[in-house]
């Protein structure tokens, strides 16, 4: 064994990719296609040339947001079929909270240490453009200097619709209402013949390009996204990629890129319509590893979903591009909804502990990326802001416990 039988395994089209790449040329997406489909000795040295770049755009830090996660109603009627989250308004569990929920929740968030909430909901159709401003002016209100990150596309397009106002009006109107960011969510595969599939109802590719930009030419600025694993190819994702690199060479209002895996178990799109069962591992890593090498050098914040991932996949990913482990959420229920079982909840303390193994250093972060903290000493970390639960017992102490409980009470029938 020899390191250039290592070399020599991989294809040259693919080593040719790769070595571009690392000198800083800017890949096709059918370079970004090809690196998609990589499989064995291609497929470790993409993760490796990722990570590579990962280190030159980033170097070692690992950051983090503390935020909370709010779903202010899950009734909705847009009949996305990947979605296991919305409910008609008539279903047993169909909720629409209150703002006073809302805050309660905030107020939470804020005593648990967050920095930002980020608001999303159902397309309701009983709610107007006035219910959105309602939800900014009640939690700036309160807490002022809270990031209020919230209203996917799908959501501007719902609102701008029914306020009659210019789209740039209304964006604008939001933001002096408290806005800071918007999620660059309802994105899927910006693909018209694979959102026809997968979302019939849902607003367009030209439209969430439309309103995304708009946002970032009046200074809103959004993450961006893709969601794979299901009906979609590799050169669905590569276009897709292309399509984002486009947008943030014109705008720059991208503060990062999110690879969402497809959940199945939990939805029509897997049960009835044929999907694949969401990603693999290996597909997990190609898709952050491509981005990391595709997007360089206009979005160099690649994140992780540990809600999707799982932690074990996500300290991989940090291996293969990735510099983001994304926000320890609080509560989570999309995903969940469809059937994703890896919590909902990340502790700040927990991701440090993370990020640490894989030799790497925690970050805590603002949502547009400010360091706020390094954690560069264990020893220093503050301790934790989390809810003091009641330790679960064990088994052996559980079944000692009620065999007290038993004697007890045959002692006093006697």
């Amino acid at each position: 064994m020899s390191l250039e039988r290592l070399i020599g395994d991989v294809s040259p089209d693919v080593a040719r990719i790769l070595d571009g790449a690392l000198s800083g040329r800017e890949l096709s997406w059918q370079d970004a296609a090809r690196l998609l489909r990589t499989e064995g000795a291609d497929f470790h040295a993409l993760l490796r040339a990722a990570d590579l770049a990962r280190s030159d755009d980033k170097g070692d830090d690992v950051s983090f947001v503390i935020c909370r996660n709010m779903n202010f109603t899950n009734v909705c009627y847009v009949g996305c079929s990947f979605c296991g989250f919305s409910r008609h308004r008539d279903d047993e569990d169909a909720y629409d909270h209150p703002m006073e929920t809302l805050l309660a929740k905030a107020r939470d968030a804020v005593a648990r240490g967050a920095t930002e909430v980020c608001i999303q909901g159902g397309i309701h159709p009983q709610k107007t453009h006035e219910h959105y401003r309602d939800i900014l002016v009640a939690l700036k209100r309160e807490f002022p200097k809270l990031h209020i990150h919230a209203f996917s596309p799908e959501e501007m397009d719902f609102g701008h619709k029914k306020s009659g106002m210019p789209l740039r009006e209304y964006l604008k109107w939001l933001v002096e209402a408290g806005l800071d960011t918007m999620p660059g969510t309802a994105a899927e595969i910006l693909d018209d013949e694979i959102r026809k599939v997968i979302s019939p109802n849902k607003l367009r590719r030209d439209r969430w390009i439309e309103i995304v930009t708009t946002a970032h030419e009046i200074g809103l600025r959004s993450t961006s996204t893709v969601m794979y694993g299901h009906i979609e190819t590799p050169e669905h994702v590569a276009r897709h990629l292309d399509l984002l690199r486009g947008i943030q060479k014109q705008t720059g209002g991208f503060t990062e890129f999110v690879p969402l895996g497809f959940i199945h178990e939990k939805n029509t799109l897997f049960n009835h319509m044929h999907a694949r069962p969401g990603a693999s591992m290996s597909e997990d890593l190609r898709t952050i590893a491509v981005a990391r090498l595709f997007l360089r050098p206009w979005i160099t914040n690649i994140q992780m979903s540990w809600v999707k991932m799982g932690p074990k996949l996500a300290q991989l990913a940090l291996c293969s591009g990735a510099n983001d482990f994304g926000g320890t959420l609080m509560e989570e229920s999309i995903s969940r909804e469809s059937g994703a079982d890896f919590g909902e909840n990340l502790p700040a303390e927990e991701m440090r502990r993370l990020i640490r193994d894989v030799g790497r250093t925690p970050v805590q972060r603002s949502t547009t990326y400010q360091i706020l903290a390094r954690f560069e000493d264990p020893a220093q970390d503050p301790p934790s802001l989390e809810p003091v639960k009641t330790p679960e017992l064990s088994g052996p102490t559980r079944w000692r416990l009620a065999q007290e409980r038993f004697a007890k009470r045959a002692a006093s029938s006697y």
